[in-house]
């Protein structure tokens, strides 16, 4: 990456970025990638691995996101573009939409994820009319029209998809194309019913009307795009939507830890500080609760972690990844393209440079001014912040982002039972098939670990949250890999599972089912079409994938810690039922090094249905101290968590 401009203390004395920095990283990323255009600037053509949707999708994805980038920039600058950034995305405009081009964009009905790059061409257009479109000859501008014609009066996937939608109907509604009111209507009302309160929205629903998906969607989509609908069609913002994303932010402000380390949960990682896209339009929309200094702040260092940890190479490219380029962390629709919706996280360029957010002094994120733990009910989490170390810990016990008891099992983005700013799962191959990392599980005669199945909710305290799972295992092949499809499932009982967070401790409760079939409402059980696991089974708790250049680890019979030479730690404490104490190693099996440590509890004799079993799980840095508790089953089916500072805590856990 070329220099960035000198620091600048004395207005952000933290991380030393002012608007210049954005705007140097903006042009540096948007400049890389003209090398790998196609005659004409319709198609970029990156390097790494193709989508599912094939490399002539992934270059009008990789021309679309970029554009996204450009336009925020130029338009930010009210048109002052001394890259000629504008002359060169109108070019691809023209060769895109030419329908008889030799470089012409797939339509939206060849390739489907050509709906999704529609929406970002629609924004760029609308934010660069006066210096683009309007300047556009009016053959090209018919080709564009004709080429989001095709999305009028269609319907597409129950999620974040139907604002793609939106977005282009609007454009063309703006510039006198076809629109249909009654695809408008059709999706706000399907957005509305996504809505769980509190802020927050699951991104789409299920077959059975469950709520479950919670992850960046809810913030770089479901509240980015209602705002910037109104934005194209020159409506007033509704008040509902503003309320609602400063509702938002006034969680997810806590969910990025003083040196910009965002949390690692949810599918998409590798747009990276697209994450910023609600704190911006906080901003732009005057719907945010946060002061413009912290705005800043927070952005600022979400993206000199980024660019510190190599997240853009030396060529200034973005890569598949987290940090440096890591290919396990795509999903099948991830292109290389596809990081280039990080232009999202640049919408603050469209604030002017007068805006309070770029003039107030810089303030460090929340996170840093002192410990916090505190429930998010509507995505079933807790979070626990500790200042000391910046640390930023997730329990999730209501987020698991699967439609049907069908779906593929072991997601580890989605079901693990913890997330983190400073740790991330474990995501080879061999990971994904037997997870042990922040986990529980079921481990079969084999010494197989079982999957966490479809997460249902229990309760939730001030800072524990409880559920329950069936627990699964996908049979293998004999080369290893996994059987096809949801039919490969064995069962086995409920595993019922609590999280109570205090500091950087969190104690995990377990208590096995009996192993008999539970019945679902109508007397049928849900699982029916897949075999029983006949047992026994012994009981696995996995703690924290501690990843880095190289580790230490150590165990004994009922604790087992890994450390880092920069003082973070990862350890678990038996504190009731556990007798064996281990660490499994893995290389290049996790984004946040090439050397991770998991460590873990388990019971040498099969566990005992009802028996509650409770373990210390910690994740800590230099300067924290994790305090134990004493464990307490009560009568019922309630547990008392005893800290030493006197506070208690009663869950219940049936």
């Amino acid at each position: 990456m070329s220099a960035l401009p000198d620091a600048d203390r004395r207005l952000s004395p933290h991380t030393g970025y002012t608007r210049a920095h954005w705007e140097a990283v903006a042009d540096r990323m948007l400049l890389a990638v003209r090398d790998h255009a196609a005659p004409g600037h319709s198609l970029i053509d990156l390097p790494g691995p193709a989508s599912n949707s094939g490399r002539w999708s992934d270059g009008l994805e990789g021309f679309a996101r970029t554009f996204l980038l450009a336009a925020m920039r130029v338009r930010g600058a009210d048109g002052q573009d001394p890259h000629g950034l504008l002359d060169w995305y109108a070019s691809g405009v023209a060769a895109g939409s030419d329908p008889r081009g030799r470089h012409r964009w797939p339509t939206l009905g060849e390739r489907r994820q050509a709906r999704v790059e529609a929406a970002s061409l629609a924004i760029a257009l609308h934010e660069t009319r006066p210096w683009l479109w309007d300047r556009l000859g009016d053959d090209v501008k018919a080709n564009v029209v004709d080429w989001f014609t095709p999305i009028v009066g269609t319907s597409d996937y129950d999620n974040n998809w139907i604002w793609f939608q939106n977005i282009v109907e609007a454009f063309l509604r703006s510039v006198d194309g076809p629109w249909s009111k009654e695809d408008l209507e059709r999706n706000l009302a399907t957005h509305e019913s996504w809505y769980v309160g509190g802020g927050w929205y699951s991104d789409g629903g299920s077959g059975d009307d469950r709520r479950q998906n919670f992850d960046y969607y809810s913030g770089w989509a479901m509240h980015f795009y209602p705002l910037w609908f109104s934005r194209i069609t020159g409506e007033e913002p509704s008040p509902q939507y503003r309320s609602r994303l400063s509702e938002f932010l006034a969680d997810v402000q806590y969910l990025v830890s003083p040196d910009g380390r965002p949390l690692f949960q949810g599918r998409s990682l590798t747009y990276r500080f697209a994450m910023l896209a609600p704190f911006w339009m906080g901003a732009l929309f005057d719907a945010t609760p946060l002061e413009p200094g912290v705005t800043r702040g927070l952005a600022s260092s979400v993206l000199q972690h980024f660019l510190e940890a190599g997240s853009v190479d030396a060529d200034g490219l973005l890569p598949i990844g987290w940090h440096g380029p890591f290919p396990r962390i795509r999903q099948q629709y991830t292109g290389p393209g596809s990081p280039y919706w990080a232009s999202k996280g640049f919408a603050g360029l469209l604030l002017p440079p007068d805006h309070p957010v770029w003039t107030a002094p810089e303030v460090e994120t929340p996170v840093a001014a002192a410990d916090k733990v505190f429930v998010i009910p509507q995505a079933g989490w807790v979070v626990s912040a500790t200042a000391a170390d910046g640390v930023v810990r997730v329990a999730n016990h209501g987020s698991d982002h699967l439609a049907d008891r069908r779906a593929a099992l072991d997601d580890p983005f989605y079901l693990r039972h913890a997330y983190a700013t400073h740790a991330a799962p474990d995501l080879s191959a061999e990971a994904i098939r037997g997870p042990l990392d922040s986990h529980v599980a079921l481990l079969d005669d084999a010494g197989e670990p079982s999957h966490r199945g479809r997460i249902e909710r229990i309760g939730q305290g001030d800072r524990w949250a409880a559920s329950h799972s069936r627990a699964m295992w996908l049979d293998l092949s004999p080369a290893g890999g996994l059987a096809a499809g949801w039919h490969a499932v064995r069962t086995g009982p409920w595993l019922a599972t609590a999280s109570v967070l205090h500091g950087p401790t969190e104690v995990r409760l377990v208590r096995v089912g009996d192993g008999t079939v539970q019945l679902a409402a109508g007397g049928e059980d849900p699982e029916a079409y897949w075999p029983v696991d006949p047992g026994p089974w012994r009981l696995h708790l996995g703690g924290w994938a501690l990843a880095g250049d190289s580790l230490e680890h150590r165990h004994d019979g009922g604790q087992a810690t890994v450390t880092r030479p920069d003082g973070f730690v990862s350890e678990v404490r038996a504190l009731h039922g556990f007798d064996e104490a281990g660490i499994t190693c893995r290389h290049d099996a996790n984004p946040f090094g090439p050397e991770s440590a998991v460590p873990w509890l388990r019971t040498t004799i099969p566990a005992e249905p009802g028996a509650l079993y409770a373990a210390a799980v910690i994740l800590r840095g230099p300067g924290t101290t994790p305090a134990l508790p004493t464990i307490v089953a009560t009568p019922t089916t309630a547990v008392e968590v005893r800290w030493p500072d006197g506070s208690v805590d009663l869950v219940e856990l049936t």
